[in-house]
């Protein structure tokens, strides 16, 4: 076998092989080498400049409907490749082929949608943010605010989890708004993001620089972000929290973007009975939650509430959903789950399991007899953990503490009202799903909890074959969440465009004001 290749950087048009210390990429299942990573030796201050000073410029000579047709050629060039991204997926990754595909068809599809909402922006340079407004009584001086797009760079600080998506779901507005980026993806599952910028760029879809990849660290990064640049940053409440207090944020004024820690939860409403659509439901998308992608996902159900007088209920119909699961190599196909991504996730996973066991009861451990399908012990694979708390008010570390994993709570509520309290000790969430057999009974807490969480989803049994899944994040829906969430929003079509723009307020002769309008549009949303 050829000896594992070194990953090259993109930066300033150029591929450029780090000089330093090598990080090995491995197989989670195997545990054989795949390739190596190094951002060492790498010029930063010729990799932003050029962004800036060169890449910018020629993007945003570009309309947005022209910036639009580039998006629509990147999902063409990424639909090509698609068999070679699912291969490097099951290989770095260690998932399934149906987790591979929220991952990479979701990229897709996200690019896709924003392709089609930036062509009906059309031949406009400029967005326009409301109707001109006097400020002179015979109305010759007046102010309109515009939004134009930030001179700067869009700096992407990715997670382990959704090394495609992660990527698109970002790039697609930050393109669309003429910004280039430069993404640093997490090192343990670079390659995917690296083998796609490849692509991209092999193509010749955007001007150089327009997209750039570091793999490997982190660091000198923020040192080179200035006034203009923007963060978009994914990980753990913890790191977030180091980022905001650097010098970039706090004395040169930067944006940053936060998707952290969630504690979503999935709120099953009294009347959804055992036996009942909602309560099958519910049961369903517990479980479904609990094992896709392993349950490395940012929006994955971690506590699920329950009627207490359902508690026992509930526990059986999850366990007996999860006892039916293969966990295992996914190059088998009898698998239906893969690993976790790396071993020192594994660890990590198993640590919280513990922490959180001291609170809650195990209801279902699907470790304790468990024989993973070709891979070892030594793998990175955790088969699913239901814990249950059944007096969820007396609960601290539950709704404290988030497993990145295949591991959920069951919990249990006295009324509604503690229900919507208990999923507020989230301290903001991406998301809340509720479920219930009757639409306007969810209307109460659907409104309760809209101020603690990104999005609401709902559920009742006229939706069941139609609704999009508790934790799929849809492009034409915000994405983020206040407080322990980090506080960010992304998506929601084509609002995603507001934080890579600048709003300003134009004063002047109304001559000038009515000049704004040529190459321009009405922002639409937002």
């Amino acid at each position: 076998m050829p000896s594992p290749a070194l990953l090259e950087n993109y930066v300033a048009g150029q591929w450029v092989a780090g000089n330093g210390a090598r990080t090995a990429l491995t197989d989670p299942v195997t545990g054989d080498t795949l390739a190596f990573v190094s951002s060492a030796g790498l010029d930063l201050d010729a990799a932003f400049t050029f962004a800036r000073e060169r890449a910018g410029p020629a993007l945003r000579a570009l309309s947005y409907g022209e910036r639009a047709q580039r998006l629509a050629q990147i999902v063409a060039t990424l639909q090509a490749n698609r068999d070679a991204y699912y291969a490097i997926a099951t290989a770095n990754s260690g998932t399934v082929a149906t987790d591979s595909a929220v991952d990479i068809d979701g990229a897709i599809f996200t690019l896709s949608m924003y392709a089609k909402l930036g062509a009906a922006l059309g031949d406009a340079h400029t967005l326009l943010d409301g109707a001109a407004v006097p400020l002179a009584k015979d109305g010759s001086f007046a102010v309109r605010h515009v939004f134009r797009a930030t001179p700067g760079v869009a700096l992407f600080i990715n997670a382990f989890n959704f090394p495609a998506w992660g990527l698109w779901e970002k790039a697609a507005g930050a393109l669309l708004a003429g910004v280039p980026v430069i993404v640093k993806p997490a090192t343990s599952t670079a390659w995917l993001t690296q083998r796609m910028v490849a692509d991209v760029v092999e193509a010749g879809i955007l001007p150089p620089g327009s997209l750039s990849v570091i793999c490997g660290s982190a660091a000198g990064l923020l040192e080179r972000i200035g006034p203009f640049d923007v963060v978009s940053f994914t990980g753990s409440a913890d790191t977030a929290a180091t980022l905001r207090a650097h010098a970039a944020f706090t004395e040169r004024s930067a944006r940053i973007n936060v998707e952290a820690d969630s504690l979503n939860s999935a709120l099953l409403l009294p009347d959804a009975a055992p036996g009942s659509a909602a309560f099958d439901q519910f049961v369903r998308e517990v479980a479904r939650e609990m094992t896709v992608k392993s349950g490395q996902k940012c929006t994955a159900i971690r506590r699920a509430m329950v009627p207490v007088e359902h508690f026992d209920a509930a526990a059986a119909a999850i366990a007996e959903r999860l006892a039916k699961m293969v966990v295992g190599n996914p190059r088998n196909e009898s698998v239906k789950m893969g690993s976790l991504v790396s071993l020192a996730q594994k660890r990590a996973v198993l640590d919280g399991i513990a922490h959180l066991q001291r609170e809650a009861e195990t209801l279902y451990d699907g470790n304790r007899e468990a024989t993973f399908v070709d891979a070892g012990a030594d793998s990175a694979c955790v088969a699913p953990v239901l814990l249950g708390l059944r007096d969820g008010a007396s609960g601290k570390r539950v709704h404290d503490t988030e497993v990145f994993g295949p591991v959920a709570t069951l919990v249990g509520y006295r009324d509604l009202d503690e229900a919507v309290a208990l999923a507020k000790r989230g301290q903001g969430s991406l998301v809340v799903s509720l479920y219930s057999n009757d639409a306007v009974a969810m209307h109460a807490p659907a409104l309760a909890l809209a101020d603690a969480h990104g999005r609401v989803h709902a559920v009742d049994p006229s939706v069941a074959k139609t609704q999009t899944g508790h934790g799929n994040v849809m492009p034409q829906s915000l994405h983020g969440g206040p407080g322990r969430a980090g506080g960010g929003e992304e998506l929601g079509g084509l609002r995603a465009l507001r934080f890579y723009h600048v709003r300003s307020a134009v004063q002047g002769p109304v001559a000038l004001i009515e000049a704004l309008t040529q190459n321009a549009v009405e922002f639409p949303a937002g």
